[in-house]
């Protein structure tokens, strides 16, 4: 521990002790534990408690009968637990009285008090055990635990009970998994599964009470149970677990057979929680419960379980059948409804045309939307995935995403009763639309056949036309069709595409002339977003070129920079970059726009860059500007030394950080290209000095210096890479400057020293090389990098200003000896 921080921690004990003292907020007393906790991590806790004896008098005062701040004393327990990790500290404090009334505070003390931070419960172990019996603080835990388990949880039918009860009960639950690991961890070694009647008594005492908890009508207290069971199989990995399932499986089966069934989410989660354990292995019988789970919870209940169940490794392929079909079964019902289907084979033989499958879809909308979206989540979160069901049902899966859509915008045919239902609760929905989309553009990444591909993109194209889809739905069905236009190249990750998705990019192009047009910024956004996307997919084929040539989407994208919504043209500035990049914004005497003069692409986006009052165009204009010098841009090309002088003028005083750090950036990859990036160690001397030249030229240097002291740190950090590169590539011998006298630096040190001041100063103007060489020899780079990679409050942020803030706040300290942050 650091000294000054010794020196303030008597005074910090005594002020917690003191119930008359005002107590700092639970903010710095979860900042003092994190200390104590960070403290003990890095060296011995029992010296710790050896040296500071005031830390013992802490927790032992806590503990008498008096008027004291619940939240103190929930910090002095959960310091306590700290301590008491480790064992040699256990012991320390087991031979003091602390012990002994610490096994009455949990049930008496905290649980009157009516507060008890979830953490004070967590840490009463230690770490290491003597096999052979149970420490005394499990067996104490188990009993004070008892009562906080069945503390009822809030709900619904008792809205009197207040949060604390929900979070007692939860740590108490987690303290009860914590003893019964405890407990059996001496027991289990070197004898295998013990056999229920060999635990210890503590563990039997916890098992009791679990077995009490499952057979009770109180459906808050099955839950609990249940909860603790989770948490049980989720963290402790000992053979004893194998044990436990086998003897508090039949109570969770049995929970089954009651109706309603109690805590449906609870089972869920317990069921995988042991399904991901080492019990399926020892005991098959957990597969058996899973299925009649499967098979007794409705179909939104049993959702989760099912897609848990298919992300298992190893499960029997029964069940993984029967998971399967539980996640199907809503989509077959959709393609039942229908008179026109895509078709349904191989989507649920056993469901198709079973007329109790198409009438299992809930009755009410809202019930029929979340099972819906449930669904198309869950599947779409296996497709990519190894384990998925083989062989996946690609084209049914395809025709249910494309028959919900139609639903969804009312093209869909009915076939029944159940058909209609299904239009008025689906037509005109949001969120199914936007589950849909996403789902189809997961499908994407699978063949289908010839015809249903056809549907798939015609049902986009639809979404994207109609007037009645929403911002929301417009930008991922954009989304879903990038993603079946990528996959349609032939062959696959080539740029030419197919006829047939030829003929669907000159419709699309149609659509987003329309788009761009659009009163709403959203729509506008994403039809710029679109653009930008193709046109770096497949902007050199000549396809897309002729058909994009002949529209206006150019011309509009162009007029967009001009948009009213910063982000609208933040997203035009991206397009009108990557157009420009593909020769598709053609200079003035290009015989593709004979018309009258007009300003060049790079000179738009300086104008942006220089005039536009929004962040968001201008470091989309620097990122266009960076990725044109990266490629090469014929722009940059012509002339790169004026192009870097004027994005570096404009960007050096402009008074978003980030487009001072992008400016910084473009002035890195300017400087790899003068000196050879990919060549190691430092640069031939002729190479350096003409680089240098042409640095001084553009003012880079004016530009880099002032960034070291700039407020903003990451533009600080940016320009100190900067110039460490420039060092390194600079060899201690190497300099342009001929044998004769030094070079000047006295104009660019008084600069530094003002820009450090926080002063503006004059410009510096044009640079001699060898002086900047010498100044960047004279600077430590290293230590200034070193004090931009600490946190710009780490002072505020010490352990030693906390002590101080907290004495301060009550008293202890005078005015000028704390903080004021």
């Amino acid at each position: 521990m650091d000294p000054e921080c010794a020196r303030l921690l008597p005074a910090l004990c005594a002020v917690l002790a003191d119930p008359r003292q005002p107590v700092a907020d639970d903010t710095c007393l979860e900042k003092l534990l994190d200390w104590f906790k960070a403290v003990t991590e890095a060296g011995s806790s029992l010296l710790l408690l050896q040296e500071n004896p005031c830390l013992v008098e802490l927790l032992f005062h806590v503990l008498k009968p008096q008027d004291l701040s619940s939240r103190i004393l929930s910090f002095a327990l959960r310091l306590a637990g700290t301590f008491a990790a480790q064992e040699n500290c256990f012991q320390y404090l087991q031979f003091s009285p602390l012990e002994g009334r610490a096994g009455l505070t949990p049930s008496s003390s905290a649980s009157s008090r009516g507060s008890c931070c979830p953490g004070s419960l967590g840490s009463t172990a230690p770490s290491g055990q003597r096999p052979g019996r149970p420490p005394p603080c499990a067996a104490a835990g188990s009993r004070a635990c008892a009562p906080w388990l069945s503390t009822p949880v809030p709900c619904s039918s008792s809205p009197t009970r207040g949060d604390p009860s929900l979070f007692v009960a939860s740590a108490a639950g987690q303290l009860l998994v914590h003893v019964l690991d405890l407990a059996m961890r001496g027991p289990a070694k070197g004898h295998g599964r013990l056999q229920a009647q060999d635990w210890p008594a503590c563990a039997q005492r916890i098992v009791c009470h679990l077995e009490d908890c499952l057979c009770s009508e109180a459906a808050p207290r099955v839950t609990q149970a249940l909860h603790v069971l989770t948490t049980a199989f989720g963290h402790c990995h000992g053979l004893w677990t194998q044990g436990l399932w086998v003897q508090l499986s039949p109570l969770v089966a049995r929970l089954l057979e009651k109706d309603p069934m109690p805590a449906p989410h609870a089972l869920v989660e317990l069921l995988l929680s042991v399904a991901r354990s080492s019990v399926p292995s020892s005991n098959p019988g957990l597969w058996e419960t899973a299925a009649q789970t499967l098979s007794r919870l409705s179909p939104m209940q049993a959702g989760p379980l099912a897609a848990g169940i298919l992300k298992l490794q190893d499960c029997p392929q029964a069940l993984r059948t029967q998971a399967f079909g539980v996640l199907l079964r809503p989509l077959a019902c959709v393609l039942e409804a229908t008179a026109q289907a895509p078709g349904t084979p191989g989507l649920l033989e056993g469901a198709a045309g079973d007329p109790m499958a198409v009438d299992m879809l809930p009755p009410s909308k809202s019930a029929c939307v979340g099972l819906l979206c449930s669904t198309l989540a869950h599947l779409e979160l296996l497709q990519p995935l190894p384990q998925r069901p083989s062989p996946w049902p690609q084209a049914p899966l395809l025709a249910a995403a494309v028959t919900i859509l139609r639903f969804c915008n009312g093209s869909a045919a009915p076939s029944s009763e159940v058909g209609g239902r299904l239009c008025a609760m689906l037509v005109g929905c949001v969120r199914v639309q936007r589950a849909a989309l996403d789902f189809l553009g997961v499908l994407s990444q699978g063949l289908g056949p010839r015809e249903l591909v056809t549907q798939v993109f015609a049902v986009l194209l639809e979404y994207l036309m109609s007037p009645d889809s929403s911002p929301t739905v417009l930008k991922k069905a954009f989304q879903a069709t990038l993603r079946w236009l990528l996959s349609s190249a032939v062959p696959p990750g080539c740029c030419d595409l197919e006829p047939r998705a030829q003929l669907v990019l000159r419709e699309l192009l149609a659509v987003l002339q329309k788009r761009l047009c659009s009163p709403c910024w959203e729509v506008r956004d994403s039809g710029l977003e679109f653009l930008t996307q193709m046109t770096r997919r497949w902007g050199g084929q000549a396809g897309f070129r002729q058909t994009l040539l002949a529209s206006e989407v150019p011309k509009l994208a162009s007029q967009l920079l001009q948009d009213p919504e910063s982000y609208v043209r933040a997203s035009a500035v991206a397009a009108a970059g990557q157009l420009s990049s593909q020769g598709l914004l053609a200079a003035p005497s290009s015989p593709e726009h004979p018309a009258g003069p007009q300003k060049t692409p790079l000179e738009e986006l300086l104008l942006v860059l220089t005039t536009d009052s929004e962040g968001f165009p201008r470091r989309a204009a620097m990122r266009v500007f960076t990725e044109w010098l990266r490629d090469g841009h014929m722009a940059v090309a012509e002339d790169r030394e004026r192009f870097m002088a004027r994005v570096l003028q404009a960007a050096s005083g402009d008074l978003d950080w980030e487009v001072r750090v992008q400016g910084l950036e473009l002035a890195l990859i300017f400087l790899q290209q003068l000196l050879g990036a990919r060549s190691p160690g430092a640069a031939p001397p002729g190479a350096l000095a003409q680089a240098l030249r042409a640095l001084c030229r553009v003012q880079l240097f004016e530009f880099a210096f002032r960034s070291l002291f700039d407020c903003d740190r990451p533009v600080a950090q940016k320009s100190c890479d900067l110039l460490l590169f420039l060092r390194a590539k600079a060899a201690p011998s190497s300099s342009p400057q001929e044998a004769g006298d030094s070079p000047d630096v006295a104009p660019v040190e008084a600069a530094l020293q003002r820009w450090r001041a926080g002063e503006q100063g004059q410009p510096l103007g044009e640079l001699a090389p060898e002086a900047v060489l010498a100044v960047l020899r004279s600077m430590d780079l290293e230590a200034l990098r070193d004090t931009l990679a600490e946190s710009s409050d780490h002072v505020e942020r010490s352990p030693q200003s906390l002590l101080q803030d907290v004495l301060a706040a009550v008293g202890v300290l005078g005015d000028n000896e704390a903080d004021c942050y």
